[in-house]
């Protein structure tokens, strides 16, 4: 497995509120989806109030 780190931002009360995560995934589509659904999970947020605007292989 490979470290991606994910950026972007996601909506709060107050606006959008910006991000960076790391994980552990087979490839760059596989990250998008596990930093998605803790946000989901974590935040309870929809796949649409999360914006990723970059991934990145390190």
């Amino acid at each position: 497995m490979s470290q991606f780190t994910v950026s972007g931002r996601f909506q709060t009360r107050d606006g959008m509120q910006a991000f960076t995560r790391s994980e552990d995934a087979v490839n760059e589509n596989v990250a998008r989806e596990h930093v998605l659904a803790k946000f989901g999970a974590e935040h309870n947020l929809n796949r649409t109030q999360v914006e990723i605007t970059e991934v990145v292989a390190e």
